[in-house]
């Protein structure tokens, strides 16, 4: 099941603008919608990224918008005028209530005065970006020069702007601001993630088994539905997350994977959600959880019965109404993620145990996928062994199997399932001679494991083991005759240097022989 190509992305580019034309005068703040632009404002928001008619009514119902300014009239006015466009306008006449506002409401784009009664408006655009590192900011003053549209600028503003100014030209440059804002967001959600887009991660066989997981993968894939994937290790839960994920509507967003058990549970709760500067020691910085990071997309939490009770409890609250906080932080935070978690661990069990909580169980197992071992479903193992070979290619040339080679690989039980398999295969690569992988190349464990089916396996089994004992008696003739000289016992037995010490470590065969 291929996965959604990444999408592309895009860098903002930062402008400095010393806005002229008509006066914005306090006493006709409000009809202020009714000035028009002129020629040379008109052409300078096009140059900006659109134009007057096409941004004159935006859609902006997700834009959380900042306005930190001591002019009360202009304050008002743009917080009307944003919020009859379908923005969240929170605003502030000072830096004090600002930080205030900014420690239970996370913002967008903010417009900050660059003069305030307690501050000035870089030294507060500083403290929102330690804040909200995503925060962009437009700088507004009546006092404008290049010296301090730099310094903004320098300090992470994403423009500068002076008063007076065309409102129809700020609200070009708040949506600019907004798309930099979502593309850094977006660019930030791909980094963390791992996506496998590649045909070697594919979800590979025919048989019933499989067919049933692909038929239950189809039906709750494009629903909302809490999955929960049940499986031993090895027997591919990610790729069922990544089918999931991959033809759900929310294929476009990220998938985010945690894995509970390779993490202590301080650290596994600062990764799932997230941390602010100061928390605990060595907390440097503000860090966004991987629930914020997968915002709109679908969290995978793997290993779930590895999770501490108390991190239990704080995923339950997730799931119940999408609600949690970051470690240090009393902001209350919503997520919009959809949650599948997989275990290799029987749940029923660990519950009886007191090891993982009742109620979050239910909620997890609105869906239950459950995985057949490798050894349920051999007849897909010639298939997987096909699909590892040119996937996964060790060197320039393609490697074949021989028939008696591929035999012992579909009479193994593999206990490690399709992990084992994959790990198999890439050891006879490094092994085979000529790009074929034979018996002599999978580990002796396995051929000797291997069950023989069929009529007089017994005496098929007696007569490998007889001719494994001649063999080895004349390696180990050959090399004493040799005194250890393995380059003259290589060519006397016919065979590669490289294919003597396989018989070797295979046998047991001391060096001095």
């Amino acid at each position: 099941m291929p996965l959604t190509p990444l999408a592309t992305r895009a860098t903002g580019v930062h402008r400095v603008i010393m806005a002229s034309g008509n006066l914005f005068p306090k006493e006709s703040a409000l009809n202020v919608a009714e000035y028009p632009l002129s020629s040379d404002n008109r052409s300078r928001s096009a140059s900006a990224g659109g134009s007057y008619q096409e941004m004159a009514n935006p859609k902006n119902s997700a834009l959380n918008l900042f306005i930190v300014d001591d002019d009360d009239v202009l304050r008002e006015t743009l917080t009307k005028r944003f919020s009859r466009q379908g923005m969240n306008v929170t605003s502030a006449a000072s830096a004090a209530e600002a930080l205030e506002k900014a420690e239970s409401s996370r913002f967008d784009v903010a417009l900050l005065d660059l003069h305030l009664p307690d501050s000035t408006g870089i030294e507060l655009l500083g403290k929102l970006k330690e804040k909200q590192p995503d925060l962009e900011a437009l700088m507004l003053t009546g006092h404008g020069s290049m010296e301090t549209a730099i310094q903004a600028l320098k300090l992470g503003a994403y423009d500068y702007l002076t008063k007076p100014f065309h409102i129809p030209e700020l609200e070009i440059h708040i949506q600019k601001a907004y798309e930099k804002v979502k593309l850094a967001r977006r660019e930030r959600q791909w980094v963390e993630q791992i996506r496998f887009e590649s045909p070697r991660y594919r979800l590979i066989g025919q048989s019933g088994a499989m067919q049933k997981v692909v038929g239950l993968i189809e039906k709750v894939a494009p629903t909302e539905a809490t999955v929960l994937i049940r499986g031993a290790s090895g027997t591919g839960k990610e790729l069922v997350a990544r089918a999931l994920h991959g033809n759900s509507p929310r294929h476009e967003r990220p998938l985010v994977t945690i894995n509970c058990a390779a993490l202590q549970e301080t650290l596994l709760e600062s990764e799932l959600f997230g941390h602010e500067k100061g928390s605990f020691t060595g907390a440097h910085q503000t860090k966004a959880g991987l629930i914020e990071v997968a915002e709109g997309g679908t969290l995978f939490i793997d290993e779930i019965a590895e999770m501490p009770g108390g991190m239990q409890a704080k995923l339950l609250r997730v799931l119940e109404n999408g609600h949690y906080r970051r470690v240090g932080s009393t902001q209350e935070r919503h997520a919009d993620v959809r949650i599948i978690a997989a275990t290799n661990k029987n749940l029923e069990e660990e519950q009886k145990a007191n090891r993982f909580r009742e109620d979050l169980f239910y909620r997890l197992n609105v869906v239950t996928i459950r995985l057949p071992l490798l050894k349920e479903r051999r007849e897909d193992i010639s298939e997987l062994v096909q699909h590892f070979l040119s996937t996964r290619q060790i060197g320039p040339k393609p490697f074949t199997i021989q028939p008696d080679a591929m035999d012992a690989l579909c009479r193994y039980d593999w206990p490690g399932n399709i992990r084992e398999l994959a790990n198999v295969l890439e050891r006879a690569q490094i092994l085979a001679e000529n790009s074929t992988i034979t018996l002599d190349d999978l580990p002796e464990n396995l051929v000797e494991s291997a069950p023989l089916a069929g009529a007089g396996s017994s005496h098929i089994a007696a007569d490998s083991r007889l001719l494994r004992d001649v063999e080895r008696r004349h390696v180990h003739e050959i090399l004493r005759q040799e005194k250890g000289n393995k380059v003259h016992a290589a060519k006397i037995l016919g065979i590669s240097r490289r294919a003597l010490y396989r018989l070797i470590h295979k046998y047991g065969l001391k060096a001095e022989e």
